[in-house]
């Protein structure tokens, strides 16, 4: 399947070049909207991106507050680093800041003309972060945001496309930074796991980097599709999702992967983890599958509106997940 339409929706809205960005209209009904990502901060509040520069915060799951956000990109991906301080990313390779809990948001980058999305965030302390996004978007700062630079990871290209980067750069050096630009797998989600990094994306992805993402070990191919996200679990072995219903456990950092069966076909793209050792999988047509055996096994349970889970958090001893309708809150019976 040729460059998967990343997270579901998130590619439906068509990026508009404006000279100037747009602040985020306030809208009644945003929570009800297509939202992409949703995260816990300091154990209580929650904080929601989604579509038209929506951001949204809640202290109890179920009434939400728009904060102020001077952009209209799409967001598909929100971190905070503390109570205080995060960021969100999103279309338009756009980067937001926060400095105080997610009310505000000041604009760290916005580039219309790069007309890819980022998709994830992640800072491994107050200066040092990494967003990352389809056709191997990179950037990383140093100065907690006030400047972001590209990289281009090349080593995940397959060895026939590095000679032939390589070629192109010797004869025509546009075409080769066009062509650099494009040619690299969708990085879909990165995880910290202690000072280890985990990234996985398009063409069955999954590597690793212990130094902050300069040099990726990429591991052996365990299936040729996209995988959505990456969690190590309550026991300590790693769970990967992904494309239709594919779930891989390793015992061994890594090495050898064995699947679970899923029971579903759908699309999985979150990995939920509660604080009692159950694992939840969020997916495509409502979805969402539970494991209380560390992955090893899971059970269905099919929301009826089958409505798609895109990202989800444990929260209250409930899962508060965003979808293209919003906000749901799943009661799970222990």
């Amino acid at each position: 399947m040729m460059r998967l339409l990343i997270l579901l929706l998130s590619f439906l809205t068509i990026p508009i070049i404006n000279a100037q960005p747009q602040d985020a209209i306030v809208a009644p009904l945003a929570s009800k909207s297509l939202l992409l990502d949703i995260t816990i901060v300091n154990q209580s509040t929650l904080v929601a991106v989604g579509e038209r520069g929506h951001i949204l915060l809640s202290h109890d799951g179920e009434v939400w507050q728009q904060a102020k956000v001077p952009v209209q990109a799409t967001l598909t991906a929100v971190y905070f680093f503390d109570e205080n301080r995060g960021w969100a990313v999103g279309h338009d390779a756009t980067i937001l800041a926060t400095k105080d809990g997610g009310l505000t948001w000041q604009l760290q980058q916005h580039l219309p003309h790069v007309q890819k999305p980022l998709l994830d965030v992640l800072f491994t302390d107050e200066n040092n972060g990494i967003a990352i996004g389809a056709y191997g978007l990179f950037y990383r700062t140093v100065d907690a945001g006030e400047h972001w630079t590209i990289e281009y990871h090349n080593e995940f290209l397959f060895p026939e496309d590095q000679e032939y980067l390589a070629e192109l750069k010797l004869q025509d050096e546009k075409a080769y930074l066009d062509e650099q630009s494009s040619i690299l797998p969708h990085f879909n989600r990165v995880v910290a796991d202690g000072r280890t990094l985990y990234l996985v994306g398009e063409i069955g992805l999954i590597a690793k980097s212990n130094d902050f993402g300069i040099n990726w070990q990429k591991f052996d191919e365990i299936y040729p599709g996209s995988f959505y996200d990456i969690n190590r679990t309550q026991q300590g072995n790693l769970v990967v999702v992904g494309l239709r219903g594919h779930i891989f456990r390793s015992l061994r950092n890594g090495t050898p992967w064995q699947e679970s069966d899923s029971h579903v076909t759908a699309l999985l793209s979150a990995i939920v983890l509660t604080d009692d050792e159950r694992i939840f999988v969020l997916g495509n047509n409502g979805v969402l599958l539970e494991s209380r055996d560390d992955g090893s096994t899971f059970t269905k349970h099919l929301q009826k509106d089958g409505k798609p889970l895109i990202a989800g958090v444990w929260y209250k001893n409930k899962i508060i997940a965003v979808s293209d309708v919003g906000i749901k809150t799943i009661n799970v019976m222990k």
